[in-house]
């Protein structure tokens, strides 16, 4: 926009800014109503002035251009102003002053003055954007605090559980300890009671029988004392044994159907028997009948699978990851839960494996899967056979009704 009253100053200003590297749109006021008028209208991006005017002055239009548009560049081009009054000028805030005897600077102060108006608009940017990360910095570190105050509560209530948990352990390991440490005297007194029984009476099934539950009463003790120093099912004498013998001797004493064969293996036969009559007294007590539960065997490569299957209500597949887990009791449990996982141990510790599957037609069918003998183990073991070696098992290996570790 140009402030001027004379067309012919305002056609030499016109000629001398036509070599700014800009196209260049100027539009002519000549008194104060027309330049109002015109800043009302839309912001110029640059005003030239002529400081005398017959009804208004430059100073003024300068007053009036920066009330509207501060940041717009404004330059007095004037015929005669003394030093004092350019100085007051430029103290004021105008962008520069040139003389109409001296165009040809003209140019080089627009681009002066638009490169100052580049600079502040990057600046007002680039502060702009520095206020806006300044911003999300904030709001971010004030999530992070957030974050860290929860954080800080989470870890506060899980060590109150993990102490809640580690004092009910110990209460646990203490009770158990306890009730072992309680059932261990009686069960000695039972067993003399037995023996001196059997030397005055002579031997007699009944007796061999009670001998046999008693003896599982015991180990479940032990298993307990042990459990509650954190070392269930450490004691295992490994042995060449029948297992199919193992299996038709726990079938007899619960009832329950077994295969035939002989079936050798290299394992504990009281730790065996212990699995076998844990699973098979599970099945007995879910199903309601000895009838329902069978004993299967299935030689496979490098192993035998023991199958004990049963036609009960089955073990549904929410509780099929945890039915070994130690304490853990189902609906129908009945017991300590201590059974399965003295059973899986057992299996675990002869390098066996244990799983519990859907029986077809209803039911479930926990395997146990246990490997054979390799060829060169026949001649290391041939000083640690025990006495059951031609098909029978010692008496004190044999369990009987009643000798179910729940």
């Amino acid at each position: 926009m140009h402030l001027e009253d004379n067309e012919l100053d305002h056609e030499l200003v016109t000629m001398h800014i036509d070599d700014l590297p800009w196209s260049v749109e100027v539009t002519r006021v000549e008194d104060e109503a027309g330049f109002v008028a015109a800043l009302d209208a839309a912001a110029p991006h640059l005003i030239l002035s002529d400081f005398a005017l017959p009804s208004y002055d430059g100073l003024s239009a300068y007053r009036a251009a920066s009330a509207r548009w501060p940041q717009v560049p404004f330059i007095i081009v004037t015929g005669a102003m003394g030093e004092e009054t350019a100085v007051d000028t430029l103290r004021e805030g105008v962008t520069d002053y040139i003389l109409k005897q001296r165009l040809e600077r003209l140019p080089s102060s627009i681009r002066r003055a638009m490169a100052e108006v580049e600079s502040q608009q990057q600046r007002a940017r680039a502060e702009q954007e520095i206020r806006q990360l300044n911003e999300n910095l904030r709001a971010r570190l004030q999530e992070v605090e957030r974050l860290r105050n929860t954080a800080e509560r989470q870890s506060q209530v899980l060590e109150v559980q993990a102490r809640q948990l580690e004092e009910a352990l110990n209460l646990q390991k203490t009770f158990l300890a306890e009730t072992s440490h309680e059932l261990r005297t009686p069960l000695t007194a039972l067993h003399g009671y037995l023996r001196r029984a059997e030397r005055e009476a002579g031997g007699s099934q009944t007796l061999m029988d009670a001998q046999r539950v008693a003896e599982n009463m015991t180990r479940l003790v032990n298993d307990l004392l042990q459990l509650s120093r954190g070392e269930l099912v450490q004691s295992i004498e490994m042995h060449f044994m029948n297992l199919g013998q193992l299996l038709r001797q726990v079938g007899r004493d619960y009832g329950v159907r077994a295969p035939e064969g002989a079936y050798e293996i290299v394992g504990d036969p009281g730790r065996l028997t212990q699995v076998f009559v844990n699973l098979v007294t599970n099945a007995v007590r879910v199903t309601g009948s000895a009838e329902l539960v069978g004993l299967e065997i299935e030689p496979r490569p490098g192993e035998l699978e023991v199958r004990v299957v049963d036609h009960g209500p089955g073990v549904p597949d929410a509780v099929k990851p945890r039915i070994f887990d130690k304490f853990y009791r189902g609906k129908e449990a009945g017991s300590a839960g201590l059974g399965l996982t003295i059973a899986q141990q057992v299996v675990t510790a002869h390098g066996g494996t244990i799983d519990v599957v859907d029986t077809p037609g209803g039911g479930a069918t926990f395997r146990v899967r246990l490997p054979l003998p390799e060829e060169d183990d026949d001649a290391g073991l041939d000083t640690e056979l025990s006495p059951g070696l031609d098909g029978d098992l010692d008496t004190p290996q044999e369990t009987g009704p009643g000798g179910a570790l729940a």
